[in-house]
């Protein structure tokens, strides 16, 4: 990883913040896309510690926005002409259905068009790099998952496990129909389940008593985050994998996920209402 240029979303905290690290410590350099000032500020300060030499950067953004995906995107495109890997990892869930600022359901804007959207947009700069690789952070919560087409916003039947489920489904079917559309590019494109990671995922819902304990179990009994980045720094970093694209992988392992999940005509189904969503010609 020496000198290579890893773009990370959903990196000041969890095992995100700790994959951008051990990876910085195996001499890349990071770029952050962070929602917070002050938290990328001490992620930042910890990729300075872990490799100095490297002139590590955050450029802020709101991943639920449509606008705010394009832009931080195009902003990272313009300064970043080679990208070596692209680590999707920011996500949310939320315990009652809201809509985002272009009217979708918030766990989809922000678990999956954030990724379809950054993704598509830095592709070239991918390409222009032997040998970039994408590595998505799927879970394996997408076994609960049940896509309707019809119902893609859960505008009639939402439940905070369903939203979260159909997300992750999401991720792994976007990976398989973009390591199609990759084949032969180079580039490669794989996911993964982290585990049951004791983290401070979803303190966004700290308010909610619920939340609050089953936050408490979650960090009681979940993995910790060191271990629950080992899959993405494997992904991001190891030889092993790098001609394998388009599985999904569990301790830096491949794993099958769903029937669900392995589905070619709902993933290009997926990616092309996506696309349509977006309103950008991927």
């Amino acid at each position: 990883m020496q000198s290579k240029t890893v773009v990370v979303t959903g990196g000041t905290s969890g095992i995100g913040e700790v994959a951008a690290i051990r990876l910085a410590e195996k001499g890349a350099r990071i770029v952050l896309v962070a929602r917070d000032q002050a938290r990328a500020d001490a992620t930042l300060s910890k990729l300075k510690a872990a490799n100095p030499s490297a002139a590590h950067a955050v450029h802020l953004a709101d991943l639920s926005s449509m606008s705010e995906m394009k832009r931080v995107a195009a902003e990272i495109a313009a300064v970043e002409p080679r990208i070596d890997v692209l680590v999707n990892n920011a996500g949310a869930v939320f315990l009652s259905r809201q809509v985002s600022v272009d009217g979708l359901e918030m766990t989809f804007a922000t678990n999956h068009m954030a990724y379809f959207v950054v993704t598509n947009i830095l592709l070239p700069n991918l390409k222009a790099t032997p040998g970039g690789r994408i590595v998505s952070t799927a879970s394996d919560a997408h076994r609960g998952g049940k896509i309707d087409f019809g119902d893609l916003q859960l505008a009639r039947k939402f439940s905070v496990a369903r939203a979260y489920g159909n997300s992750k489904l999401m991720n792994i079917l976007f990976t398989r129909e973009l390591a199609k559309r990759l084949d032969g590019t180079g580039v490669t494109a794989n996911c993964l389940h982290p585990g049951f990671v004791g983290t401070n995922f979803g303190r966004n819902n700290a308010n909610n008593v619920a939340m609050r304990l089953l936050h408490r179990v979650i960090m009681q009994f979940g993995i910790s985050p060191e271990k629950g980045a080992r899959t993405i720094v494997h992904l991001a970093a190891s030889p092993d994998v790098a001609t394998i694209s388009g599985e999904y992988f569990y301790k830096c392992k491949i794993a099958t996920p769903t029937d669900a999940a392995q589905d070619d005509a709902d993933a290009k189904r997926l990616w092309d209402i996506s696309a349509k969503i977006a309103g950008v010609g991927f």
